[in-house]
């Protein structure tokens, strides 16, 4: 099926950008202060993030009330970069929410069908409740059959395929062929195979490592998108020392030792580091985490 044109236009804007996958930083009650996140997210922008995906997995989206949703998209198209944002829950919930982005100014959705429904129905129902361009996204929990895959890759408002399939490299290596065959988009969410997925095919990145650190990937993509090989191969050895103490076990852990490098940084208040929904993390977490970074 041909390209919707609002599809190309996002696919040929994200070619070779990195699309930070933001946090939502809240204080240990979950409420979410709006000059905190609105600085939190520009200072991913001033560090090189090119776009903003929010309200995803990393910004813990679903678990969100609806006026916190709102006022994080707000926030974050004010920082005028692209913004993709994240849809959860059923067909009618996220309808509402792909709506209300439209009208807020977000460029475009990222879309990872709830358990249980059509992926391909899904996607359309947004499609025509929005009409914003909409980035599939291939993630290992649930990773899509490539017949599914295919028919997602083949409607007009997908604009490219988020490949996060975490340790089977056999598969992102197909998801990435399969997508530039369908002349969409390849995006890299392989924070444990960065590099390896750039030299696969994937010609843009929307990573939770891009919570924090983002010079640390944006070093990575922009060496290899200008041919830099030998910075490139620098570069994903700092990334990889990174991403081996941020995505770990348990997995559900990354957000929380993400909003800790944001903070170290100072790109949120040390009270704002709390992820109220991830897992019990080891007493040494924060420390080890913290070591990595600083030792570069």
């Amino acid at each position: 099926m041909t390209l919707d044109d609002r599809a190309a236009a996002l696919r040929d804007r994200l070619r070779w950008r990195l699309v930070a996958a933001a946090a939502t930083p809240a204080d240990p009650d979950g409420r979410v202060d709006g000059a905190v996140l609105e600085a939190y997210l520009r200072s991913l922008v001033a560090d090189g993030a090119h776009a903003l995906a929010v309200l995803a997995h990393t910004g813990r989206g679903p678990y969100l009330h609806p006026a916190v949703r709102e006022a994080v998209v707000r926030r974050a198209v004010l920082t005028r970069v692209p913004v993709i944002v994240g849809t959860g829950g059923d067909g009618p919930a996220a309808a509402r929410d792909a709506e209300r982005a439209a009208d807020l100014g977000a460029d475009g959705l990222l879309v990872f069908a709830p358990a249980g429904t059509d992926p391909l129905a899904h996607h359309d129902a947004l499609w025509r409740a929005a009409g914003l361009p909409m980035l599939a996204f291939d993630l290992y929990t649930r990773p899509y059959p490539a017949t599914v895959r295919a028919e997602l890759l083949d409607h007009p408002g997908v604009a490219g395929l988020k490949v996060a399939l975490l340790s089977d490299a056999i598969a992102c290596q197909e998801a990435i062929a399969a997508t530039t065959g369908a002349d969409r988009l390849a995006v890299t969410g392989e924070d444990r195979m960065f590099g390896p997925s750039l030299m696969w095919g994937a010609q843009a990145a929307l990573v939770g490592l891009a919570a924090a650190a983002v010079p640390v990937t944006g070093a990575v993509l922009d060496a290899f998108a200008r041919g830099d090989f030998d910075r490139f191969v620098t570069a994903s050895v700092r990334l990889d020392r990174l991403a081996a103490v941020t995505f770990t076990e348990p997995m559900e852990g990354y957000v929380q030792r993400m909003l800790w490098i944001a903070a170290e940084e100072g790109r949120i208040p040390p009270d704002h580091a709390v992820d109220r929904h991830g897992p019990a993390l080891p007493a040494d977490d924060r420390e080890r985490v913290l070591r990595a970074l600083r030792a570069g």
